[in-house]
Formats: C-alpha cells, sequence, structure tokens
C-alpha cells in the first residue's frame, strides 16, 4: 500500500536540548516517506545546526513567542499531503506515524490524533475526549487497540493534542491554518472546533503514541508549577470572543480564573510557589485576559502550494531489540543500549528490581528506551498492587504490552 508524504512541524523555543532529543526519537520512525520541518528559535537552530540532524530536516528560524504563528509557517514549508505536529518536549514512539496517519485512508478523515503518555512514561496524559464552545472537555470512550473515526454532532467537536495530532494540508489551507491570536493554549481547540463547524471527520488513534516529557519552558519549570499566566489569560479571552455570546462571559470568566487560582494554590501548598507567587500569576492572568479583550484574531494565510519542496527525511530499516537485567547490571546494559542504537537498532531496555516499586518508561538521550521498576510492581496503573512474576514471565508481559508501538516481533 501507497503511503502518503508526511511532514512533521516541530515548534521549538528556549528548549534546544529538548529539540535535539525529540529529533532523536524521530529518527527512529519507521515510516516510507517523511519530512520534518524545525521552526525554532536562535537557540534551538544553534543545536539543530551543530547536531547530526543539521541537513536532514527543514530548519525555520522563527523568533516570536507565537506558537500559532509558527505551526503556520511550518505548514507553509510543509509539502506533504499531511501535516503532523509533535512538541520538541515530547519523543514519538517508532510506530508513531504509521499509526497516526493510517485512517488518511479513508477520504472523509481530515484530521488525526494519538494518545499521550506522560511523563513517567506509563500514565496516560491524555486519551480520547470531545470539547465544546465553552472549552470544557469530556472523556470519550474508544477502542483501545484500533482508529476509530468519529463525526462531530451537536455542540461538541472531537478533541486533538497539539503534540500529537495530523491534518491533511489541503483542510489547512481551507480552514486558514491556526488563529495567531491563540500566541499559547487553546489553539488547537480553536482548529477542532472549526474542524467541527466545516464537517469534517477525525480519527482517534490510541496506538499512535507519544511521550510528552512537559520540559521546563518561560510558561512553567522542571516541576510544572506555572512561571506565568498570561498567555493562559489572553487565549482565554480571545476564545470567549470567537465562540461565546456576551451575556455568559463573566460567569465563565470567573469559572476559569477560580480554576486558575486552585490549581496556583495547589502548587503553594505543595512548597512549590510562595504567596506572593501566586499573587503575580494572578495578576498576570487578569492582565493577560485584559489584553486578549483586544488581541486580533482569525485565520492566517497559508500558501496553496508550498514554499519548499519535498525533503525525505532518510527511513533507516531498523530492528527492535529487548535488553533485560536486573538494576545492579545498569551499566553495563545502559552502555550495550546506547551502542546498539547508535548501530541502529530499535532498543528497549528493561531493568528489574525485587520490589514492588512502580514502573516508568523513558527515551535517554543516547537513543534507547528504558523501563525501569520492580519485578512484582506495576507498569499499567489500574494494575494489581502486587503480581508474581519470574523474571523471563515479566519480560514477556511488558514487551506484549508495547510490542505493537515499539515494533518488536
Amino acid at each position: 500500500m501507497t503511503h502518503p508524504k508526511v511532514s512533521v512541524v516541530v515548534v521549538s523555543r528556549d528548549r534546544p536540548d529538548a529539540l535535539i532529543w525529540c529529533l532523536t526519537g524521530l529518527s527512529q520512525l519507521q515510516y516510507s516517506d517523511f519530512e520534518v520541518i524545525v521552526i525554532a528559535d536562535p537557540p534551538g537552530c544553534a543545536a539543530v545546526q551543530a547536531s547530526p540532524f543539521a541537513d536532514l530536516v527543514k530548519l525555520i528560524g522563527f523568533d516570536r513567542a507565537n506558537i500559532s504563528e509558527a505551526r503556520n509557517l511550518g505548514v507553509c514549508h510543509a509539502a506533504g499531503e499531511i501535516v503532523a505536529f509533535i512538541d520538541d518536549d515530547a519523543v514519538p514512539e517508532p510506530s508513531w506515524l504509521h499509526q497516526l496517519v493510517a485512517p488518511a485512508s479513508r477520504a472523509d478523515v481530515a484530521a488525526m490524533g494519538g494518545f499521550v503518555r506522560g511523563r513517567n512514561g506509563i500514565s496516560w496524559q491524555w486519551q480520547a475526549r470531545t470539547v465544546d464552545e465553552t472549552g470544557a472537555t469530556e472523556a470519550l470512550e474508544v477502542s483501545p487497540h484500533r482508529a476509530t473515526v468519529l463525526t462531530p454532532k451537536g455542540r461538541r467537536a472531537i478533541k486533538t493534542e497539539g503534540t500529537n495530532m495530523a491534518v491533511r494540508r489541503d483542510v489547512l489551507v481551507a480552514l486558514e491554518g491556526f488563529d495567531p491570536g491563540f500566541a499559547f493554549y487553546l489553539d488547537e481547540t480553536d482548529l477542532n472546533l472549526r474542524l467541527k463547524r466545516a464537517g469534517y471527520a477525525t480519527a482517534l488513534v490510541p496506538l499512535a503514541e507519544v511521550h510528552h516529557g512537559f520540559a521546563a519552558s518561560p510558561r512553567r519549570r522542571s516541576d510544572r508549577a506555572p512561571r506565568d499566566l498570561f498567555d493562559i489569560g489572553s487565549s482565554w479571552a480571545v476564545f470567549q470572543r470567537k465562540y461565546m455570546e456576551e451575556a455568559p462571559r463573566r460567569d465563565h470568566w470567573r469559572h476559569i480564573r477560580d480554576h486558575e487560582r486552585k490549581r496556583v494554590l495547589e502548587h503553594m501548598t505543595a512548597g512549590r510557589l510562595l504567596p506572593r507567587d501566586v499573587r503575580y500569576l494572578m495578576t498576570r492572568l487578569d492582565q493577560g485576559y485584559s489584553q486578549g479583550l483586544m488581541r486580533q484574531r482569525g485565520g492566517a494565510q497559508i500558501s496553496n502550494s508550498p514554499m519548499s519542496a519535498f525533503k525525505a527525511f532518510p527511513v533507516e530499516k531498523r530492528e527492535s531489540v529487548v535488553l533485560a537485567g536486573r538494576t545492579w547490571q545498569r551499566r553495563r546494559l545502559r552502555a550495550e543500549a546506547a551502542e546498539r542504537a547508535r548501530g541502529g537498532a530499535i532498543v528497549t531496555l528493561f531493568l528489574f528490581s525485587p520490589t514492588v516499586r512502580y514502573h516508568t518508561v523513558r527515551f535517554d538521550p543516547a537513543g534507547y528506551w528504558e523501563q525501569r521498576g520492580g519485578l512484582f510492581g506495576r507498569s499499567v496503573r489500574e494494575a494489581s498492587l502486587f503480581r508474581m512474576f519470574t523474571f523471563s514471565e515479566r519480560v514477556a508481559a511488558e514487551t506484549r504490552r508495547i510490542g505493537k508501538q515499539r515494533l518488536i516481533i
């Protein structure tokens, strides 16, 4: 079967190390025809130019703090039939792109969204959801094993996340891309609602998995405590003006503000913020909302023809291998994993201790996947707290759990 050409857009700002980590993950994708477009600030551009990826990607400099404008620039340069999006602090499973765009074989599918694992590499950060024109989301039940195609009806749109989604390029052109009024936050929600209004179908693809690291940025610290809420406030003001009648806006904003205050107070209670930080953050939220009431909103001009030719990322046929051992063997096994990854393998390393410790998964910058935890502990968080395994049984169980995503035969 012929696969459509895909342009993968990565927007990066203030996170050059995370960007290289993301590109390392993208380099292991097993998909026959894709390009990578990096829209980055000067530190990000410098990091890419000094990396092995310098000649493999389309690198476009962009130094404004507006993710919608940056994504639109990426779409303008995209020469693929489909444009996929991933954040610079995220890394995909090797099968991600194959799984994500498979539903595009149906002509009625305009957009696709995958599932996102959080920082521990196990728990779900986002799964299937819908969203309405107040921005309220609701969980959606879909099959965990196959793509589900949904044509929204009524007031609710199908929610996709900006760190793991794809849209047909011609649809993005028709919808005028991302609204630059959303400099950060609610940008993909706005696109979801416009897809609904236009009657397009969206496919939700559980096996198209991305691991989201939530790296530090000017808006949040590495412990996820917020540094600034200005853009959240401004985006909510733009969103209200675009989707809500004027009468309910005041109560809606009060509800949003209460939610944000509760969130920052929880960080303060946990010792991550001081009382003065709470006052500052709430002031910035209000300032952003006031600015958003005056901010220009609307679509962008996306060129019908791409601004640059398709630049195929070199795809190396990789074997997926599993290494496993005890935690006290980690130094030797990590060195072996890194060496096998340099040799072109997709490497999964299991390190088990004789405990009931919860498992975590991370993609190492050296290019291999590492899963650590107790031999008798939980990986899937809904599983039993304790379960008896032999070492070989646990390796086999975890291999089955991630086999399709990691392309383990």
